[in-house]
């Protein structure tokens, strides 16, 4: 069985919305208003790209990323994994042709199935309705968090507010750089 890893960038108070700069949000860029920046924060997005061998994105952060990092030297060991997208509105013609391989997968039986298929981790990026709806199906198998010392208030949150059974979780990795960031690194305890 495949591993699948959420990767976040989240506020201190859950909120993963924005992190980029991406228009419409009132907090929108808040990874890079005001905090200084670490290059050994950041050192887990390299790991990610080496250890990764697949991508699943939602169809929103696809339609995002996929503008952008195909043309990314710091994402270029992304574009030659193959990509899944999750959405049921996404059609074929929609898919850019310069990121490779991209499958489009209709629902999370579909992501449930790729998981149980040979190869290596799979990685999501962005995508908060879809790691929420990956998590409480419990198909998250880890959480690579790098937490910013904000309170942004308002804006979509890394976990849904859906009343289920306690989910534990152990930390496999952590640090704390000189510039308030956190990385928690967690395992799903089954």
């Amino acid at each position: 069985m495949r591993t699948l890893i959420s990767s976040a960038f989240i506020s201190l108070d859950g909120v993963v919305e924005g992190p980029g700069g991406e228009p419409g949000y009132r907090n929108s860029g808040w990874t890079f208003k005001d905090i200084e920046f670490l290059p050994e924060a950041f050192d887990i997005k390299g790991r990610e790209q080496q250890e990764a061998a697949a991508v699943l994105l939602g169809r929103t952060s696809y339609e995002a990323f996929s503008q952008v990092w195909p043309d990314m030297a710091d994402f270029a060991d992304y574009k030659v994994m193959p990509k899944y997208v999750v959405s049921t509105t996404l059609t074929e013609d929609k898919l850019v042709s310069n990121w490779g391989e991209t499958t489009i997968l209709r629902s999370l039986d579909e992501v449930a199935a790729l998981k149980e298929t040979e190869g290596g981790p799979i990685i999501v990026h962005g995508s908060a309705s879809l790691n929420q709806a990956l998590s409480d199906a419990g198909l998250i198998d880890r959480f690579h968090l790098l937490v910013f010392p904000l309170l942004l208030g308002a804006g979509k949150r890394l976990f849904s507010a859906t009343d289920k059974d306690t989910q534990k979780l152990k930390l496999v990795e952590h640090a704390a750089y000189a510039n308030g960031l956190q990385l928690n690194v967690f395992d799903v305890i089954r």
